[in-house]
């Protein structure tokens, strides 16, 4: 089936993660198709996570100025807000399944394809380390619902853990749980928790391998990089000459570089001269990048591709109301199916995510961290009226407005 070989190569990309063999090593066979057929819950899963993928990084990336750099994980965030998304309910699940591109889905069938997809991700390659795992936190004081506990540990196979949040030491104990699982990548995902704050989901990813052609370190090169900006910085450029799966638009040049067995890779969008990376990611879309992968085709390509690493972090609330999901930020959110706290409310006060990327000779190490906060609204204030001094009152038929009576009381009593 076509979707077989693409469906992680599309997933995959824009969180920069692959894996395989060094120079010289013995290469696997490619895997030419996934060890089952997906799940029709997998392939929507796949389609809106891809769909939000390319929806994201053009909301976060529209206002990015020419001398900076930007890299998200588009799946860490879907996988965290799936998560959150069992304790949605009304207006505010309805808001946040369309922001997550997963429409039409029913809430069972949108839990096991990330179930079963997280289980596929992760076996697809030997020599690629491959890791999801997925958090939730909980203040002790929060009754959390005992089903949302059971669906997070179900299909998201998430740890679920209670802490006291008004300890200075809560904070470390979320990041040093995030670091283990991004070996060490992301070391400190939260800086502090807020006083309303009383819940986090986190999902981390992380990837390594090597590439499926390594370059050899020997052909690296110092060179310019000619930034957006105008400016020219000198960079390590790495070269090759192989045949690597290529393709071509009228917008830009594009190469597929594998890992390991080839089930990952790193597909990277040249644009032409004169276009900038902004136009060629408005042109993507689920189709279209389904249709690139189907036409790369095995090419002799001289390779020229900059060492880079970089760690990047970004507050995601202002993307994703952009997207649609403006009620689960605000005091309107309805999120009794975490814990019944009423007459408060729960609601997302961040959606943190924190990235890093390494890519040299051998391959790619790369990692993503992305926190969900849950805060809770104050208690409702209570408003005193106490009629004990002169007042006006009026006697009106409500829907015409007309005032029958109107008068001042200065006086009551003996």
């Amino acid at each position: 089936m076509v979707h077989r070989l693409r469906v992680p190569l599309a997933l995959l990309v824009l969180t920069g993660c692959g894996s395989s063999t060094g120079p010289g090593g013995d290469l696997p066979p490619i895997l030419t198709e996934l060890p089952r057929t997906l799940s029709p819950s997998e392939l929507r899963i796949v389609e809106g996570a891809n769909a939000f993928a390319f929806d994201l990084l053009r909301e976060a990336t529209q206002a990015l100025p020419p001398d900076s750099n930007a890299f998200l994980s588009p799946l860490s965030a879907s996988m965290a807000l799936g998560m959150t998304l069992n304790g949605a309910n009304g207006e505010t699940y309805d808001a946040m399944r369309t922001a997550l591109r997963l429409d039409g889905m029913a809430e069972a069938e949108i839990n096991r394809g990330y179930r079963d997809l997280m289980t596929l991700l992760g076996g697809l390659d030997s020599r690629t380390e491959m890791r999801i795992a997925n958090s939730v936190w909980g203040d002790a004081t929060l009754p959390i619902e005992p089903a949302f506990t059971d669906v997070s540990r179900t299909f998201f196979d998430a740890e679920v853990r209670t802490l006291d949040f008004g300890s200075p030491e809560a904070p470390a104990a979320i990041n040093d749980w995030v670091s283990g699982k991004t070996n060490g990548k992301i070391p400190k995902l939260l800086d502090d928790l807020s006083p309303d704050e009383v819940m986090f989901l986190i999902n981390a990813i992380y990837f390594k391998g090597k590439w499926r052609n390594a370059f050899d370190a020997k052909d690296t090169r110092d060179g310019p990089f000619h930034g957006a900006d105008g400016r020219d910085r000198a960079a390590r450029l790495m070269w090759q000459k192989e045949d690597l799966r290529y393709d071509e638009t009228e917008g830009y040049q594009a190469v597929d570089l594998l890992y390991g067995n080839g089930a990952f890779a790193m597909t990277v969008l040249l644009p032409k001269a004169g276009r900038t990376p902004a136009a060629v990611l408005a042109g993507l879309d689920p189709e279209s990048w389904s249709a690139l992968a189907g036409r790369f085709a095995e090419t002799e390509v001289a390779l020229t591709f900059p060492r880079f690493r970089l760690e990047y972090g970004r507050r995601l609330n202002d993307d994703l109301e952009a997207l649609g999901m403006g009620i689960a930020f605000g005091d309107n959110a309805d999120f009794y199916r975490i814990a019944d706290v009423r007459p408060e409310r729960l609601y997302i006060t961040r959606v943190d995510q924190k990235t890093f990327v390494e890519v040299n000779e051998e391959g790619t190490e790369a990692a993503a961290a992305t926190a969900v906060g849950i805060g809770v609204t104050s208690a409702p204030e209570t408003v005193e009226v106490k009629v004990d001094r002169p007042f006006v009152f009026a006697i009106r038929e409500r829907l015409s407005g007309a005032v029958v009576f109107l008068g001042v009381m200065n006086v009551i009593g003996d």
